[in-house]
């Protein structure tokens, strides 16, 4: 590897850097609806219900993640908490894709699994998703509370949910790098007393 090479990744790590603690600076923003959310997954637990999560490619990921931590445990020791990523069944994926078509992979699964009780949680980082609007709009109708996770303009998800994060970003990385931490923010209110 060349000296010029070494800079020339150098520059471009700091610049990536850089965008990143500009955008994390900027969700100074929207804190006070993540405590509202964080508010809303604790009602949710005290009146029975579960969360639901959704999202595609890298957003698919963080809805497995966020259950997992949801369910198992984010840092503190308590008893398992009801939540579900829609996006880990292959054999309903793949036969609601082809019974349904892809645009209806989680809305088949709100249908059968939401309640009014529950909460659904739809991460897109374009707020557009055919599939999630097309789950939100289900969830609402099953009087579900609907909240988005979103970037940029926040998209669709917009006037479809009743609580909105959207982070203050087009670049979809940095967009997918604080839905993360807001996930991780959101188990650990959770979980205090």
């Amino acid at each position: 590897m060349t000296m010029s090479t070494e800079t020339s990744q150098h520059n471009f790590l700091q610049r990536e850097l850089q965008e990143h603690i500009t955008m994390f600076a900027q969700l100074q923003t929207i804190l006070p609806q993540v405590v509202a959310v964080a508010n809303e997954l604790r009602a949710t637990m005290q009146r029975g219900g579960k969360i639901l999560i959704m999202g595609n490619g890298g957003s698919a990921a963080d809805s497995q993640h966020i259950a997992a931590e949801i369910v198992g445990r984010y840092k503190k020791e308590r008893r398992g908490l009801p939540a579900i990523a829609l996006t880990t069944d292959t054999s309903i994926l793949t036969s609601i894709g082809n019974d349904y078509g892809y645009d209806y992979v989680f809305t088949r699964q709100i249908e059968a699994l939401c309640r009014p009780e529950d909460t659904v949680i739809g991460i897109t980082t374009s707020g557009n998703s055919k599939n999630v609007v097309n789950a939100i709009i289900e969830a609402n109708a099953i009087g579900a509370t609907t909240i988005g996770l979103t970037g940029g303009t926040g998209g669709k998800l917009l006037d479809l949910c009743k609580f909105n994060l959207v982070i203050p970003s087009n670049n979809t990385p940095r967009i997918q790098e604080a839905h993360i931490f807001i996930g991780h923010s959101l188990c650990d209110m959770l979980e205090a007393d």
